[in-house]
Formats: C-alpha cells, sequence, structure tokens
C-alpha cells in the first residue's frame, strides 16, 4: 500500500510539468506540428525519471 502515494505524487508532478510545458509553448511560440513533439519527449523523459525513482524508493 506505499505505492498509492507515490502514483498520486506522480500524477500531480506529470500534470504540473505538462502545464509548464504549455506554457513554454506559447511563450516561445513553438509551432501547432511541433507541440505534440516536445509533449511525448517530455513525458518520456518524465516516465524514465519517475520509473526509476520508484524502483529506487521501493526496491533498494
Amino acid at each position: 500500500m506505499p505505492f498509492i502515494p507515490f502514483v498520486l505524487f506522480a500524477a500531480l508532478y506529470l500534470f504540473t510539468i505538462n502545464s509548464m510545458t504549455n506554457t513554454l509553448c506559447i511563450q516561445k511560440e513553438i509551432s501547432e506540428e511541433k507541440q505534440p513533439k516536445v509533449f511525448r519527449t517530455i513525458n518520456i523523459l518524465i516516465m524514465i525519471l519517475l520509473t526509476s525513482s520508484f524502483v529506487r524508493i521501493f526496491f533498494t
């Protein structure tokens, strides 16, 4: 059951990062064609970070 707080934290963290990415796209005037690639790249990197943190916290 210690997984539940981590999952809630991860969801909140991912939502916050996506909000900041949206602000970045607006400020830097990134074209509509490139925005999905920016979001996908950032989301993949954040998921790698969260997964490695999860493994380190709960399995070491």
